[in-house]
């Protein structure tokens, strides 16, 4: 691609991002601009393997990926994020040490890295830069205590209902083999619970909801 319509293309995604996030100045987009990095996956593809240092935040532009962890040699699904998401280790990106939670791509996948050094840089010399870091931090947060207060607070219609609710692209997209761990509990038990809801909703029920638990 060259370089001018590389370059016009983080602005745009630059724009998205502050959109979302934080309103930035066009310093503050050009800025934020300079520091993504694009890169493309396949289906299925690791983005951040176990063991290994998050060294970026990712920005989803298209498709989706999902954060999971092995207990008692099973996988657990942490998160998930598509489109207009930001997605990363924050343990391990905040301490620079090996993370635990893999990262994989559910679908054909683009990404924009903000690089964990680039970043820290920007920020001493820009101080929207510092704002959106702040910003997106505090997103991550709010969001992984609402999940968390959801699993010990809700029972597992609640949880469902939430989900589908707050986040309906990850009910149509998502494997039920992976929803069912994100909502912490069995496959058995998410088909029976969304059969149920279903039936009561019918009206309401997602367009293109998925059948098989796989």
């Amino acid at each position: 691609m060259p370089q001018h319509l590389k370059t016009n293309l983080n602005r745009d995604i630059a724009r998205d991002i502050a959109r979302i996030y934080c309103t930035l100045s066009l310093m503050g987009v050009e800025a934020l601009a300079k520091l993504l990095v694009p890169l493309k996956y396949a289906k299925g593809s690791v983005v951040l393997q176990e063991g290994e240092v998050c060294r970026a935040m990712y920005y989803v532009s298209r498709g989706m990926v999902r954060q999971y962890y092995y207990k008692n040699q099973k996988d657990v699904t942490e998160h998930f994020s598509y489109e207009g998401r930001i997605c990363f280790c924050i343990e391990s990106f905040l301490e620079q040490e090996p993370s635990r939670i893999i990262v994989e791509t559910l679908e054909p996948t683009t990404l924009y890295a903000i690089p964990y050094e680039a970043l820290h840089v920007a920020m001493m010399q820009n101080n929207e830069i510092e704002l959106l870091y702040r910003k997106i931090l505090e997103h991550a947060l709010i969001s992984s205590q609402a999940h968390a207060d959801s699993q010990r607070f809700e029972n597992a219609r609640e949880r469902y209902e939430r989900l589908l609710h707050t986040y309906p692209e990850i009910v149509l997209r998502a494997p039920m083999l992976h929803i069912a761990s994100f909502l912490q509990m069995t496959p058995e038990t998410l088909s029976r619970v969304r059969s149920a809801y279903n039936r009561e909703n019918p009206e309401r029920r997602a367009e293109g909801d998925k059948d098989s638990p796989a």
